[in-house]
Formats: structure tokens, C-alpha cells, sequence
């Protein structure tokens, strides 16, 4: 089963943790995101791997040499030239990724207890092109589904920016985590090029294809883009 982490990030949230070394690299409890992000879904299953780098890119394939790349075949997509934000970076490793069986898709900052089996399950289940894994949690942008939680538009609370793709009244607001899970065939329907966002991607699509909200009520989520958020999830995992 393949996955894909998007590691490529600036880091710019965590200065001055990142001030010598990628976001991917900056220790939460003694052990790196990228380790920790690596044996989540090595743990799931997932056993072919790809890793986007960019800010401090030679430091991250230095630390998988070191590290034996975890057992598990890992290629990188190498962004040093150019970052390519999310959908970007997906399009960039299409040609690694394609297969017949879906791909997993984690970001490196996300600390998360969400079941990834069942996750896939889910995302065969609905049989959608992408299935985004969700939360009912306080943000400033959310994602807007309809009440079979087709994805139906996008909302910014602060700024009242808004775009919609289907018709949902109401709407059900929740924030993206950072998870997804692709069909391979969403390769054959992406016309953007260079750098964009796979939420515009998705936005774009949902138009048309299925693309999918999965509620994750796990027990644990913490974003790790800023320091204090290290430290909370340093603290959160000193008590499990």
C-alpha cells in the first residue's frame, strides 16, 4: 500500500525551531515529526512511501539515511527548487503514486490518533475520488459538507470568504486534519499545474465527482505548526 507525506513546508510558524533545520526535523517528546508521521502509517500498513522536501531538504534525506529509511522503501519528490504547495506536490508524485489501490496522504505536522484502517475502509466504502479526514473543532477556515457529507464548499469565519461547489442547506462546518485518502484515477481529472492547493483541487471537483468528509472523533489532534502547540502536544503525550 502506498502513502505520501507532505513534508516540504517552511516551517515558518515554528521560527525559531526552524531556523537550522526543516519542520519536519523539530522534535515533539524526544522524537522528530517525520518519525513519528513515518511509523503512523507504517504501523497502518503502508509500506511504500513518499516523502516532498524542500526547506532543508539534504538535512531530511540525511536523517532517512541514518535512520534506514524505517525498512520500508521510501523516493522522495524532491521541491528544493520550487515549493508547490499541496496539490502541487501531489501532481509532482503522480507518476510514484498511480496503482490500482488508494493512497494515503499525511501531513507531517499533525499529531493524530485516527484509525487509518478504518479510514480506508470509509474511503472504499464511499468510493469517492479523495475522502478528507475531518473534525468538529474550532478554526478560522472550515470545509462545508452536505448532510451525506459530500464536500460542498469552502468558509473563512474571519475574513466571510466563501466558495461554494454543491447546494447544502444547511451546511455542516468542520475543520480539515491534515489526512486524506486518494483514488489514483484523481491523476486523470487534475488540470492545474505547478503550485497550487489540493483544496482548490478539490473544491474544483467536487463539482462533479465524490469527494468526501470522514468525521474523525478519535481522542487526539494537535496541530504542531507553532511552538506553543509542541508544547502542548508534549505535554499531552508525557500524560498517555
Amino acid at each position: 500500500m502506498k502513502a505520501m507525506i507532505f513534508a516540504a513546508g517552511l516551517g515558518t510558524r515554528l521560527y525559531p525551531f526552524t531556523i537550522d533545520r526543516p519542520k519536519a526535523l523539530v522534535e515533539v517528546a524526544g522524537k522528530a515529526m517525520l518519525q513519528r508521521a513515518i511509523e503512523r502509517v507504517v504501523e497502518a500498513g503502508y509500506n511504500e512511501l513518499v516523502i516532498n522536501i524542500h526547506h532543508f531538504g539534504d538535512q531530511i534525506i540525511e536523517f532517512l539515511r541514518r535512520n534506514d529509511n524505517f525498512g520500508i522503501p521510501i523516493l522522495i519528490s524532491d521541491e528544493q527548487e520550487q515549493l508547490l504547495d499541496t496539490g502541487g506536490a501531489l501532481l509532482k508524485a503522480a507518476n510514484w503514486l498511480d496503482g490500482d489501490g488508494p493512497v494515503l496522504i499525511y501531513n507531517v505536522d499533525v499529531l493524530s490518533e485516527i484509525d487509518l484502517k478504518r479510514f480506508r475502509d470509509y474511503h472504499l466504502e464511499k468510493g469517492g475520488i479523495a475522502t478528507l479526514a475531518v473534525r468538529d473543532r474550532k478554526t478560522a477556515r472550515y470545509l462545508a459538507f452536505d448532510e451525506s457529507m459530500q464536500l460542498s464548499g469552502w468558509r473563512n469565519v474571519i475574513t466571510g470568504e466563501e466558495v461554494s461547489c454543491r447546494v447544502c442547506s444547511p451546511c455542516k462546518l468542520l475543520a480539515y486534519s491534515g489526512i486524506q485518502m486518494i483514488n489514483p484515477g484523481i491523476f486523470k481529472l487534475i488540470t492545474e499545474t505547478g503550485t497550487f492547493s489540493i483544496i482548490s483541487l478539490y473544491l474544483r471537483l467536487a463539482r462533479d465527482h465524490n469527494v468526501v468528509g470522514y468525521n474523525d472523533q478519535s481522542s487526539l489532534w494537535i496541530d504542531l505548526g507553532k511552538p506553543d502547540q509542541i508544547i502542548e502536544a508534549e505535554r499531552v503525550l508525557k500524560g498517555m
